[in-house]
């Protein structure tokens, strides 16, 4: 099976190789049976690729402890599921699952929009193939998923094929899965990430082809909206799995740290938002053309950073691998794909000039280029707080920590002015609007957000910082609402609707639009859920004995009883149950946990949570002493990061209302294809 699986990946690059060089052929010298035959080459290596990851999951599901990477990522008794998963949990495993997902998108790709856009699908395929060799040939030399352990005297090593003398070396179990990593979150977190991450190079790949082509209009931005608006909707849910993942399994209170793996993936996440805000320009005044092209080249490159940060092992992360070989491969890469992408884009300058000049200060067209400073401002300040330590190292000999103080007085300003320009793009229009129109139409949004504002002070909430964050946020949800009332009202009055269906009717004609008001809108309740848990939540620590008990924030918590070294898989589970009371009154009853595991001699916490819309009440078990008769409990109550999953959420299924194909734009979109086909013809 492992020689299969290595036949298979060494075959998909030599595929890899021929199907770039084909394409790029065949475009020059318009030769239409080579383009065929590179389109061809893209179903093949997809082909390849199924068939390698495969046999990886067979091998994992059968417990096929020759191949290192079972060995190493799973055991016997591990459950099924993390058994599978334990794919994406080893580096050459993860770069196979990359690979494999870049080829289902570039089979879609070229299965879908072969007729629709046949000057640019050359290209498009020599770029996605091009990649692709270079993840071809790390998988075949460089970090197989097929390496056996192989005896040598009294060591073992890991290899593809057997050194001199060597015997393969079968171990009876395996090393087992970080307890960590169990988790059902972490089971759809990469997945998501994969998604994510991979999907960007479509639109990427169109905008080299755009270069390469000069077809430097709108068409390749609407091409590809979907493919960037489904990418940038799976990293969001990635980055909220992440987040629920570490509040649910680290026992630390928290779900976001500024980890550096955490910054690789939300730095994409960033740079792509302002590129989804920034085609609309250009798609409706003809601006920004340079702005976008050079956004999707940004987004890509810190896509593959992210990658190269993951893989490379040059940073501590609960989320990372341990070093490797692969590191300086990955750099060579990035270095090569962004400086080419670069260079192509200097020599279209002059081709990518704007139509028009941004006439007013207040207008949509000039708050999305403040919206994408701000957001390639944040991203690379994250940037640089992620790699400053590496820097630090290097230069200076010395390896500094950039902690969560300076990524929060950072992300502070800049996210809310974000939140500021979210309330306003609503109230103005494409071409501007006057001081005094903008105004009046803020006046409302304005007066009820101080009214909440004003609320929350007397609440207790004395910090002009959360104030500010607090009344930013809701003033976009006023603003928001506001707006889409009065479309709903204007739409009832002519055709006589009830509201909802007016509602329902106005969103279904412009989803793009208000799909887009409805993410903000999501937005909005992550940053009250971000402010109130990081600024006010409490901790406390106790020592217990059965029967004794521990206050926070108006909850006592009673010790009532403790179930130690239950087995339960790879670990034995020590949980304890605890009687939560508030005002004399029993609401409820938690069971945090702790688990260790022997096969690694690590431990992972579980945490109970009690959560309301207010605020969640978050236990752990910290340890224990004299053979269990002490128990140390850490409780934590962080205010309303209720609204961070639920603004998530409510973001996430906005995103798939905003994308849902809308037919008269399809329709219109299959028009201008015609038109151009009967131009060329």
């Amino acid at each position: 099976m492992a020689i299969l699986g290595s036949i298979s990946i060494f075959v998909a690059l030599v595929v890899a190789v021929y199907t770039t060089f084909a394409a790029v052929i065949g475009a020059r010298k318009r030769i239409p049976e080579l383009i065929g035959s590179a389109r061809n080459g893209i179903l093949a290596y997809t082909a390849l690729m199924t068939i390698a990851i495969g046999i990886i999951v067979i091998a994992l599901y059968t417990h096929d402890f020759s191949i290192a990477l079972v060995a190493n990522s799973t055991s016997r008794e591990l459950q099924t599921i993390y058994t599978i998963t334990a794919l994406w949990s080893s580096q050459a495993g993860s770069l196979l699952f990359w690979s494999w997902i870049l080829s289902l998108y570039s089979a879609v790709v070229v299965l879908r929009k072969w007729d629709r856009d046949r000057e640019l699908m050359p290209y498009v395929i020599a770029t996605l193939m091009a990649l692709q060799t270079f993840f071809a040939f790390m998988l075949a030399f460089i970090s197989s998923p097929f390496a056996r352990w192989w005896a040598v005297g009294n060591n073992t090593v890991m290899a593809l094929f057997p050194p001199a003398g060597a015997q393969l070396f079968v171990p009876a179990d395996g090393q087992g899965l970080n307890p960590l990593l169990q988790n059902p979150a972490m089971a759809m977190h990469p997945p998501m990430l994969y998604l994510g991450y991979v999907g960007f190079t479509v639109p990427f790949a169109f905008a080299m082809a755009a270069l390469i082509t000069g077809r430097l209009g709108p068409e390749w931005l609407r091409t590809t909206r979907r493919w960037t608006i489904a990418p940038w909707m799976f990293l969001s849910i990635g980055l909220l799995l992440g987040g629920r993942w570490a509040y649910d399994v680290l026992g630390w209170g928290g779900y976001w740290g500024w980890d550096p793996v955490e910054n690789a993936a939300l730095m994409p996440w960033l740079v792509g938002t302002a590129f989804l805000h920034s085609v609309m320009v250009q798609e409706r005044k003809g601006m920004l053309k340079v702005w976008n092209i050079g956004l999707i080249i940004i987004t890509f490159s810190l896509v593959l950073f992210g990658t190269f940060l993951t893989r490379s092992g040059i940073i501590t992360s609960v989320h990372s691998f341990t070093e490797s070989d692969i590191g300086i491969w990955f750099l060579t890469f990035i270095a090569g794909v962004t400086l080419a992408a670069t260079m192509l884009l200097f020599t279209r300058l002059k081709d990518l000039k704007s139509e028009r000049d941004i006439d007013s200060l207040l207008s949509r067209e000039s708050l999305f280029l403040l919206n994408n400073l701000l957001f390639v401002g944040a991203a690379f300040a994250v940037l640089w707080g992620t790699i400053y330590p590496l820097f630090s190292e290097m230069v200076m000999g010395t390896k500094l920590t950039v902690g969560p103080p300076y990524f929060n007085q950072v992300a502070a300003p800049i996210f809310g002015t974000v939140l500021l320009v979210m309330a306003i793009i609503p109230l103005v229009g494409w071409g501007g609007a006057t001081g005094a129109k903008l105004l009046r139409k803020l006046v409302l949004p304005a007066a009820i957000s101080v009214v909440f504002a004003v609320v929350i002070f007397a609440l207790g909430v004395r910090d002009i910082v959360p104030l500010a964050g607090y009344f930013l946020a809701t003033l976009v949800i006023v603003s928001t609402v506001s707006e889409l009332i009065q479309g709903t009202l204007a739409r009832a009055k002519n055709t006589h609707e009830f509201f909802p269906i007016a509602m329902r009717g106005l969103i279904e004609r412009n989803r793009r639009r208000y799909g887009g008001y409805l993410i903000h809108i999501g937005v909005a309740m992550l940053a009250i859920g971000i402010i109130g848990s990081q600024v006010y939540a409490t901790d406390t620590t106790r020592a217990l004995k059965q029967g004794d008990s521990m206050e926070i924030r108006g909850y006592t918590l009673t010790y009532e009883s403790l179930s130690p070294n239950f087995p339960s898989g790879e670990g034995q589970i020590t949980s304890a149950t605890l009687g939560v009371f508030r005002d004399g009154k029993r609401i409820a009853t938690l069971s945090p946990s702790r688990g260790f595991y022997p096969s690694s001699g690590e431990t992972a916490t579980t945490p109970a949570i009690l959560s309301t819309p207010q605020e969640d009440l978050y236990v752990i078990i910290g340890g224990w002493e004299n053979n269990f008769a002490t128990v140390t409990f850490r409780a934590y109550v962080n205010p309303l990061v209720f609204w961070l999953w639920f603004g998530g959420f409510f973001m996430v299924v906005s995103t798939l209302i905003a994308a849902w194909p809308d037919e008269r734009e399809e329709a219109r979109v299959r028009v201008e294809g015609l038109a151009r086909q009967a131009a060329r013809a």
